[in-house]
Order: C-alpha cells, then structure tokens, then sequence
C-alpha cells in the first residue's frame, strides 16, 4: 500500500506538472475523511504520510488539561506525562490511534477522494496558468462549432467564442489558429472559464506591441482606439522621442508591420493617426484619409465643426457615416462635417435674414447651438 502510494504520487506529479507536496496533503485530508467514515469517530484528528517510506500515521489531536472531561479532544496531565515529561497543561499533544486495519480501509476508500482532489489541483494550477493572461494575447485552434459558439483548443483547456466576440472577417473552420485577446479568467466548480474575443479594441493593441518594437519598448504610445471589427479601426500614436516618427514605425518598412497586423485581422482596414494635443489637429488628423479646411471647437459641450472641401464630404463622413463615426470614438469629440459650399450658404443665410437655418444634412446627427463667428471670421469663409 505504502509503496504503491509513492509510485502513484511520483507518476502523477511527473505527468500532471503538480507539486509532490500538494498530492501528500491532499492524501492526508482525504484519508481523515476516511478515518472518521470508517471508525464513526468525532475526535480531532490528523493524517501524517511519511514521504520517505509512505507509512501512515492517525492522531488524535488532545488539549493537556489537569482532568479530562472529554476523551475526544482532552488528556490529563497524568496520562501526557506518560507521553512526554515536558508536557504542561495547555500543551496540545498528537496521540497516536492509527487502527491495525486502517491500511486496507485507506487503500478502499482514499482512491475516489485523491483523485478528486488531484483534479481540484489540476484545475487550480490551469487557473493560474491563465489568470496571468487576461488583459493579454493568447493563441488557440479551432477545435469545433457548438451552434453559433465556437470551441477553441487552448492546449490545457477549451475555451469559448460567443457570437458577440466573434469578427465577421474570421473563418472558423477547424484547425485554424488565431490570435485571441483574454478579456477574463474565472474559476468555476469545473474548470477555469475563459473570455477570449476577437472584436476587443485592445486586441488590435497587443497586437502592435508584437510588430512593433518601439510600442513594447515604450517610445511610442497607442493614445486611443477606435474600432468597428472586421472593418476598419483608428489608432493615434505619439512618440516621446522627437527623431522617431510614430505612424512611421507602426507602418513598418514597405508596410510590412501594419500588414502583419491587417493580415492576423483577415484584411480589416486600420488607419494610423499621429496623435495631437491641439484637440483641433488631433480631429483634423482624425478624418484621414480627408483633408480639412477648418476646425471649429465648442469647448463647452466639447463638440466640433468641421468644414472640408466640397469634393472630400463624402471622404470625410465615409461609408454609411463609419469614418466620422470612428474619429469620433477616436478624439472623444462630437464632430459635424460640413462641405465649403454647406457653410457658406449658412453664413449666407445668417448675413441675410439674421439666423443660421438648418439644412439638410449628409449624416444624421445629433442637433447642437450654432457657434459664434465674427464678422471678420464669416468673410475668411467666402474667400
């Protein structure tokens, strides 16, 4: 039985990556349960396994007191001398009642419990494995479709895609391997649950740090990040040093870093934007690839007018609204994009009859005041 133990032991933490420490307690706690099942016991006991020879010891764990009251967890101070003359009362002593036939009972009894408790270690030791990953990118192979989930082969573990983290631009044909971003880790009765997502803005962040060696190594920062997924996303980058050029680095020579990226993403379009702490550059360098004549702030409702040339309107809203919509999200901003010839028939119209009416817009926006111009400013407009 001892020796058998051992082996048992030996092999498990060998091929199960667990620590011999843990199987012995996890054995020992087990084998109370045994006891107190077998030998209808309410003493306080407690299982010792010699790790050298693998014998087994039960002791009842007693209080020294001057005259027991309680044999189950009490010893008179008579009774401890006889055990150890440095005994005093207070002391707590073990006392050995290991029972001649507990090696059989232990053996009949232990499996079913060590094993459970060799699976509680197992999943403890995957959840830490993968709690140090949220927040961080992690690859997986398409293990099967579940109905509109999908199983993902972790290696130590499944994980599920739900449909609301799943890209249109993927193809999740079994054996695939993406990159997956971990939004969460949660231990479970069973194993660890895992969120992973391909839709996160932040995947498309870890994934830069990868390409791009000046983001790891903190000379160029991602400020912001705006994305519809399996579309088109919009970062801004700064760099802290004047002789790198942040969109530069994150394009790569020939593209080839911004590509590597595109290409993990299944052709999702990514525009890069240098970031400004002028709030109208920044929204000007928002609307790439559309050029801007003017930016307008309204600093109280931190909302702002853009005006673009006549044939970059549609450029600058893009299709169905995505590029403003996104420069948006980007800066932080509201932004109203007006062409030349829309502002000017507004200044028009206020020059004439003393107010500025709405005219039909390109995109449905949210309404917002006019804002102030001077005169002066008015007559720059119909330059």
């Amino acid at each position: 039985m001892s020796k058998e133990l051992l082996r048992a032991i030996e092999f498990i933490q060998k091929d199960k990556n667990l620590s011999a420490e843990v199987l012995f307690r996890a054995l020992e706690e087990s084998l109370v349960s045994a006891y107190k099942k077998n030998f209808d016991s309410n003493e306080n006991v407690k299982v010792k396994m010699d790790r050298e020879t693998g014998d087994i010891h039960v002791y009842s764990v007693k209080e020294v007191v001057e005259s027991s009251e309680d044999p189950n967890t009490q010893i008179s101070l008579d009774e401890a001398k006889r055990i150890s003359s440095k005994l005093e009362i207070g002391d707590i002593v073990d006392v050995e009642i290991t029972p001649r036939k507990f090696g059989r009972i232990a053996a009949q009894t232990a499996k079913q419990q060590v094993i459970q408790k060799i699976r509680e270690a197992e999943r403890d030791a995957i959840f830490e494995s993968f709690v140090s990953k949220t927040d961080e990118l992690i690859t997986g192979k398409v293990q099967r479709l579940d109905r509109r989930n999908v199983i993902i082969d972790l290696g130590k573990i499944e994980a599920m895609l739900v449909p609301g983290d799943q890209s249109s631009n993927d193809r999740y044909e079994p054996g695939e391997r993406y990159k997956f971003y971990v939004t969460e880790v949660k231990k479970t009765t069973k194993n660890p649950k895992i969120q992973l997502s391909r839709t996160h803005p932040n995947l498309v962040k870890r994934l830069f740090e990868l390409e791009v060696p000046e983001i790891s190594e903190g000379v160029v920062e991602i400020k912001s990040i705006s994305r519809e997924p399996g579309s088109r996303t919009k970062i801004s980058v700064h760099s802290y040093e004047e002789n790198v050029d942040p969109v530069g680095a994150c394009v790569g020579q020939k593209g080839n870093r911004v590509q590597a990226v595109v290409d993990e993403l299944r052709g999702e379009k990514i525009d890069i934007i240098p970031w400004s702490t002028d709030p109208a550059e920044f929204i000007s360098n928002s609307l790439s690839p559309a050029n801007v004549v003017r930016v307008v702030l309204n600093d109280d409702n931190k909302s702002a007018r853009v005006i673009v040339p006549d044939f970059q309107l549609s450029l600058a809203i893009g299709k169905e609204g995505q590029n403003a919509r996104l420069a948006a999200r980007l800066t932080g901003w509201k932004i109203d994009i007006k062409s030349e010839s829309q502002r000017r028939e507004e200044l028009e119209r206020e020059l004439l009859f003393g107010d500025s009416k709405p005219i039909e817009e390109p995109v449905e926006k949210e309404p917002e005041d006019e804002l102030f111009l001077t005169g002066d400013e008015k007559e720059d407009l119909f330059k």
